[in-house]
């Protein structure tokens, strides 16, 4: 499927759990062996009150079970960059909540877009955020990021990711053996979000996103594209300022989710607007792309045209990049806590 075509998404029903099941899940826990037992038998963990709920029985989690289940998977793994490893002090939802393949196309030659159906009405996200991806039979758990906006969870119950072929299990998985109605588990963590209160300070967004880094900046483009059209249509909630994406890959067709970004362009000509630049490219690009690529690598002084006071920045891809550009704006007197960054390897 080309990048311009919308995949097809398939709604699944409602998962229904039933009392076999938890009681496997139970003696999984009581046994010390859950390596993602989470998700190897098919159940929803309640963050709030510790409990599994299924329409059949209802049984009480402890904390120290959850946190067994992260360790027995960090033990697992044999990559010493394992996502949970490198996550283990950042904040996430103990929830862990069922989710089943409703969708995949690829979205470049190198990465493939996922759609999942979240039935759990318990289970949210802000803009910007990742998830902790659990597959049964497979002890090393991913870390992606959520690419959709939290409005189409709200009306939907979907998320989306784009994952990148990799070998690494979860990419892997993902990549080669994921089917339509496949069944995982996910949970919500991550500090790297833009989540904005209707009586906040309106804000202008620079975001600067290389490679797959475009990934939760696109569910904060997203998220601001949202938020314009509740303005509009309400006439209340956030003001949300302009945003302006800066995005960065090898060539055209490692630009991922061009078409969504050039719609919410267009959409919004005053309030959105992207300059896309590219490395390596070696073929012609085409027309409708030319007026937004750049041929090369983003520059300081394009970032530095775009401080002021009511900007944030969210910067989103490899180490180098994420460090260089940080650096590049504290030394501009960016406050700090106007810069957001997020790395991923």
């Amino acid at each position: 499927m080309s990048v311009s075509q919308p995949a097809t998404y398939l709604m699944t029903p409602k998962i229904s759990w039933t009392s076999k099941s938890i009681s496997k899940f139970t003696a999984k826990l009581r046994g010390g062996t859950m390596v993602c037992a989470a998700v190897a038998v098919p159940g929803l963990l309640r963050s709030s009150a510790g409990t599994v709920r299924t329409p059949a029985a209802s049984l009480r989690l402890t904390a120290s079970a959850l946190r067994h289940l992260t360790l027995a998977s960090i033990m697992k793994s044999k990559r010493k960059t394992d996502h949970l490893e490198r996550t283990a002090n950042v904040v996430r939802r103990e929830m862990v909540s069922a989710a089943k393949v409703c969708g995949a196309a690829n979205e470049s030659p190198s990465v493939k877009r996922l759609c999942l159906h979240v039935a759990d009405k318990d289970f949210s996200f802000k803009a910007g955020q990742w998830i902790d991806f659990f597959i049964p039979g497979v002890s090393v758990v991913g870390g992606f990021s959520i690419c959709s906006s939290p409005r189409l969870l709200e009306q939907e119950r979907m998320i989306e990711l784009a994952v990148k072929y990799a070998n690494h299990p979860p990419a892997l998985w993902i990549h080669n053996q994921c089917t339509l109605d496949s069944e995982v588990a996910v949970r919500v963590g991550g500090e790297f979000f833009f989540d904005p209160q209707p009586a906040d300070a309106s804000r202008n967004l620079v975001l600067i996103a290389g490679g797959v880094g475009i990934n939760p900046l696109l569910s904060i483009l997203r998220h601001t594209a949202d938020l314009h059209r509740e303005r509009a249509h309400r006439g209340s909630g956030y003001e949300m300022g302009t945003t302006k994406l800066f995005y960065s890959a090898q060539n055209t067709s490692e630009l991922l989710f061009k078409k969504n970004i050039l719609d919410l362009v267009n959409e919004f000509p005053e309030k959105i607007a992207c300059s896309l630049h590219v490395t390596k490219q070696t073929a012609q690009i085409s027309a409708e792309l030319k007026p937004y690529v750049t041929e090369g690598r983003i520059t300081e002084k394009e970032i530095r045209d775009h401080i002021s006071q009511e900007t944030l920045f969210y910067i989103c891809g490899p180490p180098p990049m994420t460090d260089f550009f940080s650096k590049q704006l504290e030394n501009s007197h960016v406050p700090k806590e106007h810069i957001c960054f997020e790395k991923w390897w």
